[in-house]
């Protein structure tokens, strides 16, 4: 017989919870590999140094010399700067700040990021999914009124996993359409990769305008799990009223601080520069492989391609290479590879030549 407290978890659940898909990330599929291109990664390290004083005390809620320093950075003042545990914090502070349970609901773009339907579906808020070609070709009143009543939407910029990008002057027409009625919430985890792109200029002249960014990416820092939300005062202010008591660790805050130093920003440019170039190589060997139906042309430092046949990624794994599969448009033959350094795509060259090879015998 089973005991009394069998089934006290899901008899406890609310609903939302119980039939929630949690999200799958990269990490969590436990794979093996040798050459890991599967979750946009840097393949950049560096070592920082680590004081390990004053553990004994609890930290700054936010640590003020990264605040600054990322203030610094981006060009908005420290107030309009909230520092958080990933940009992934900052997506669930504005759907539990911002939107009522199961009366609310946030709008996105699909093929999207999904955080933005997990976060939604943990705090019992509708989801609109509208598509990426409307945002990308549709006219600003037409997306605007596919909207609706959304509290929230979110446009990653440039999207994962497409890297569809799109201007500055659409998401301001965007925010203008919106005002009063929704925040226009810009995810800008990889526009370190096109920095000219950013929505950060919009924020002076748009109070509906929130930026969510990271160091994961470009910074090389996806292990210390630290992002920013950038806001105007008025959008930040009840943000900080349900954000955590001490988010931000004493030793996250002083790698943060170095990593935001002028010298590392700087190195973190060189190595977007070449990131960018490995990049284009890697776009044109996939254009020229006959084992690819489809590439993807866009921003941050992943490609995404289609493949002829989708048996070429456990080929891959065989060679202990491991990438991204992902299922667009209704097809589970697409692949997203990570930009890592000359080795690793050249272990991804060899792959390819491998599946054109046996193709031709």
């Amino acid at each position: 017989m089973g005991s009394p407290q069998d089934g006290l978890a899901q008899k406890l659940l609310p609903k939302n919870i119980a039939n929630l898909s949690a999200y799958s990330s990269a990490k969590s599929e436990k794979l093996s590999g040798s050459t890991w291109l599967n979750a946009n990664e840097s393949p950049y390290n560096r070592e920082y140094q680590l004081s390990g004083q004053a553990l004994n005390r609890y930290p700054d809620p936010q640590p003020q010399q990264v605040i600054q320093a990322y203030s610094n950075y981006v060009g908005v003042k420290p107030e309009q700067v909230v520092m958080t545990r990933g940009a992934d914090e900052g997506i669930e502070l504005l759907v539990r700040t911002f939107c009522q349970s199961a009366k609310d609901s946030i709008a996105i773009f699909a093929p999207t990021y999904g955080m933005y339907k997990v976060t939604a579906d943990t705090h019992n808020v509708a989801l609109n999914t509208l598509s990426q070609e409307l945002l990308l070709q549709g006219e600003v009143d037409e997306i605007c009124t596919q909207v609706g009543d959304a509290k929230l939407v979110f446009i990653c910029n440039p999207n994962n996993p497409t890297g569809a990008l799109i201007g500055q002057d659409k998401i301001a027409a965007i925010a203008a359409r919106l005002t009063g009625s929704a925040l226009v919430v810009v995810d800008e985890a990889y526009i370190e990769f096109c920095p000219e792109q950013s929505a950060v200029s919009l924020l002076a002249d748009y109070a509906n305008i929130v930026v969510l960014r990271t160091l994961s990416k470009a910074f090389a820092l996806a292990g210390l799990r630290t992002g920013f939300t950038l806001a105007n005062e008025s959008i930040l202010a009840p943000l900080r009223k349900v954000l955590a008591p001490y988010p931000v660790s004493t030793v996250v805050a002083d790698i943060a601080a170095q990593a935001l130093s002028t010298a590392n920003i700087a190195s973190m440019r060189r190595q977007v520069d070449t990131l960018n170039a490995l990049k284009s190589r890697l776009q044109q060997w996939l254009e020229q492989s006959d084992a690819v139906t489809r590439v993807l042309a866009g921003e941050g430092n992943f490609v995404t391609l289609q493949l002829k046949d989708k048996n070429a990624i456990a080929i891959a794994y065989q060679r202990g290479l491991v990438m991204r599969p992902f299922t667009l448009y209704g097809e589970d033959d697409w692949l997203r590879i990570s930009i890592g350094n000359e080795q690793e795509l050249g272990e991804v060259k060899a792959w390819l030549d491998s599946l054109t090879d046996s193709t031709a015998n």
